[in-house]
């Protein structure tokens, strides 16, 4: 386990920001609640045998006792470098987001079972939009009840998806909490 260096960070960083915009800093910058010590310090980023982690200060030095391949995870996974080095957020990552992001869209309850499949968002499945949406920008999907159901791109902005048809795809499917029971022994 060890820090990101300068362009693994960057690459964390504005994949994000895409979602969370400015409220990136508070994720880093707010006080860790979790940990043993009486102050456990802030968040941080890991990376250890691809993935990146979320976790306390705390738990990361205690987590340095540990021998690296005895060591299996530390803190809460929020995404993973590919072979060819690209960083791509999982599912892990949707509290996080769902709590820090700019952009939402909320879905129909009679469609929220198609997008925990891993289809994208038709706009006949849409119920509300952020209204500031523009296409490109990361959005958190979530059910009337404003549970998290998972993220991904808007393939149209707010504006073009009232003169959209009922069959065009508003939102391209990244992540979904499905997957927890789709892709159970990749995510582990």
């Amino acid at each position: 386990m060890r820090p990101l260096d300068e362009k693994e960070t960057t690459q964390v960083f504005e994949k994000l920001f895409k979602f969370t915009g400015p409220n990136l800093k508070h994720l880093l910058e707010r006080p860790a609640v979790e940990g043993p010590d009486p102050e456990p310090g802030r968040y941080c980023l890991r990376l250890h045998k691809n993935r990146v982690y979320y976790a306390s200060e705390a738990l990361v030095r205690r987590a340095t006792a540990v021998a690296r391949p005895r060591l299996a995870a530390v803190g809460t996974p929020i995404g993973k470098f590919t072979h060819h080095g690209a960083f791509h957020l999982t599912v892990h990552a949707l509290d996080l987001l769902a709590a820090h992001a700019r952009r939402r869209v909320w879905l129909k309850p009679d469609s929220e079972r198609s997008f925990l499949f891993g289809n994208s968002v038709p706009k006949s499945s849409l119920a509300r939009i952020t209204e500031n949406t523009k296409a490109g920008d990361g959005v958190v999907v979530m059910s009337m009840a404003d549970v998290p159901l998972g993220f991904g791109i808007a393939a149209r902005s707010a504006q073009d998806c009232r003169k959209a048809d009922t069959n065009a795809v508003v939102v391209l499917h990244q992540a979904d909490a499905g997957e927890y029971l789709r892709k159970e022994e990749e995510l582990m």
